[in-house]
């Protein structure tokens, strides 16, 4: 009889560990669903960069364009010597994988000029930020930083020089406008000489990668002569290239063409885009 009892016992035990278990199971889901506004478990991770490798950066400039950038290179009679400038000098960075450059120093009979190359591949390690939009913030830290004029930045999409000198006119014709320390201050600052054409001026740039722009300074190089540096800055998917261009006389009779280095700078900036989309 009282075997009887115990057995009918047993299962009613049993059974009530099974409904705290079913029970427990069905709170466990409850609290593993998503709740809503969960970015981690409604909101896929945002998608990858565009590219996953950087070319390698001493190879990036064609032997022609290092010519035109470099013209001391085609004045170097000795075939080794001439071999290595064209190679130029790889930047030391730690990851290849992120981050590359190179760079080129070549003297000639009027100038020595200096070429550099960037190229920054942008990873976000935050699943709710792209890479893309990543690359953007850097690259909207780097031009703000870079101070370009006002007028410059409002110049319209097809860049040209009418359109940029004639905001600049009507910019002038108002005193208020003109008289704006803020403008002055940028302008005195990046794009040196007062006298530099508006077109000339640091500015956006449209048609280049997905958004770009270019500084232009004139430094004092040594005690007789002035240094022009040109910096493109352009953005392709989660990829920053900087290229920086600078030449300095050998004599204190010139100071460097603003508007062919630009020319220069920009062809090469460019290739390079078209290197990346091909």
């Amino acid at each position: 009889m009282q075997r009887k009892a115990y057995v009918p016992g047993i299962a009613a035990l049993l059974a009530a560990l099974l409904a705290g278990c079913t029970g427990g199971s069905g709170s466990n889901g409850t609290a593993a669903d998503p709740k809503p506004g969960d970015v981690s478990v409604n909101t896929p991770a945002a998608q990858p960069g565009k590219y996953r490798t950087l070319p390698e950066a001493c190879a990036a400039a064609s032997h022609d364009s290092l010519d035109s950038l470099l013209p001391g290179i085609k004045q170097i009679t000795d075939q080794d010597q001439r071999d290595t400038a064209y190679e130029g000098q790889a930047t030391l960075t730690y990851d290849t994988d992120r981050r590359v450059g190179c760079g080129w120093k070549v003297e000639s009979t009027d100038a020595t000029d200096h070429l550099s190359v960037d190229f920054e591949r942008v990873v976000s390690y935050d699943n709710a930020v792209s890479d893309d939009s990543r690359a953007q913030d850097i690259y909207a830290t780097e031009e703000t930083a870079a101070n370009l004029p006002e007028a410059s930045a409002s110049a319209t999409p097809s860049d040209t020089g009418s359109a940029t000198g004639s905001a600049t006119a009507t910019a002038s014709a108002t005193p208020s406008t003109s008289a704006s320390p803020t403008s002055s201050a940028s302008a005195s600052t990046s794009a040196g000489p007062s006298e530099t054409p508006a077109d000339l001026q640091p500015r956006k740039l449209s048609g280049l990668g997905d958004e770009a722009f270019l500084n232009d300074k004139l430094s004092s190089g040594s005690s007789t002569t002035q240094q022009r540096t040109v910096t493109v800055v352009f953005r392709t998917s989660n990829v920053i290239v900087r290229i920086e261009y600078a030449e300095q006389p050998t004599a204190s009779t010139g100071t460097p063409d603003s508007e062919e280095m630009q020319d220069k700078a920009r062809n090469l900036a460019q290739k390079l885009v078209d290197r990346f989309n091909g």
